[in-house]
């Protein structure tokens, strides 16, 4: 009887997974990294930058903010082995509104970076509000310190079968157009581990925040009220966070 009840469940899921993603190849992407590349309405979908003092909380804002980054590896090409390597990849932490802090990304062993990664995992992911137009409308040179950007260092690694379908949803969601990439480049889901990071938001150098600061921040998750779509992949998502059983990643980010 559980395992039927299991079942249906699982197969309520997917249906609505397959409307959610139905209705973003049909509309017009909400996520600034569809169709419609920067068409979120900050001032009416988005706080304002959490206050300086709570680095942690700017941390997280940044990176669910961002759509993209520069990833910094160490290059396997003979003629820059052993050299700093860095190359621009888009990224989801989740759905609009629904951060995780955990910056996904949807990779093939066709890049170079991916080659760079087999052989050392390590990487630093640059992260910039210079993205957006916060640094624009203030006037901020991209390489400005109030031009906030972080810096998040770890490891990358593919993500297990657990995290499949979040990190498919949090991606598919705000880069739509990643569905249609081809398959024969054998494309596969992975995250950034963090084990360090470094918040720039002010003159006087950048702030360090631990793992355990960043993960613990409670990130607002009623920011999107007015978009239903959004609102019902959120519902989703943490459904199948739910369903997989997934431990809440503020308390277990020592994998």
């Amino acid at each position: 009887m559980a395992g039927r009840a299991l079942g249906s469940a699982r197969a309520l899921l997917a249906a609505l997974l397959a409307l959610a993603l139905w209705a973003l190849l049909v509309s017009p992407a909400r996520g600034r990294g569809g169709r419609d590349h920067g068409d979120w309405d900050l001032a009416k979908l988005l706080p304002p930058l959490p206050p300086r003092e709570d680095a942690a909380r700017v941390a997280r804002f940044v990176t669910h903010l961002c759509d993209w980054g520069a990833l910094g590896t160490i290059s396997t090409l003979e003629a820059v082995r052993g050299q700093a390597f860095a190359d621009v990849l888009s990224l989801s932490d989740g759905v609009p509104g629904g951060s995780t802090g955990v910056p996904y990304f949807y990779l093939s062993p066709l890049q170079l970076t991916v080659g760079n990664l087999q052989e050392n995992p390590h990487a630093t992911l640059l992260l910039s509000l210079a993205q957006t137009n916060f640094c624009k409308k203030k006037g901020f040179d991209p390489q400005s310190p109030l031009c906030v950007h972080i810096m998040l260092s770890g490891s990358v690694m593919k993500v297990n079968e657990t995290e499949m379908d979040f990190a498919k949803l949090s991606l598919f969601t705000r880069h739509p157009e990643m569905e249609t990439w081809p398959s024969s480049h054998n494309w596969f889901f992975a995250k950034l581990n963090i084990t360090n990071i470094w918040v720039l938001d002010y003159f006087g150098g950048p702030k360090i925040v631990t793992p355990e600061e960043y993960y613990n921040v409670t990130f607002h998750k009623k920011l999107y009220r007015g978009c239903w779509l959004v609102q019902l992949l959120y519902l989703i998502a943490e459904a199948l966070r739910a369903q997989r059983g997934k431990v809440t990643w503020s308390r277990s980010h020592s994998n």
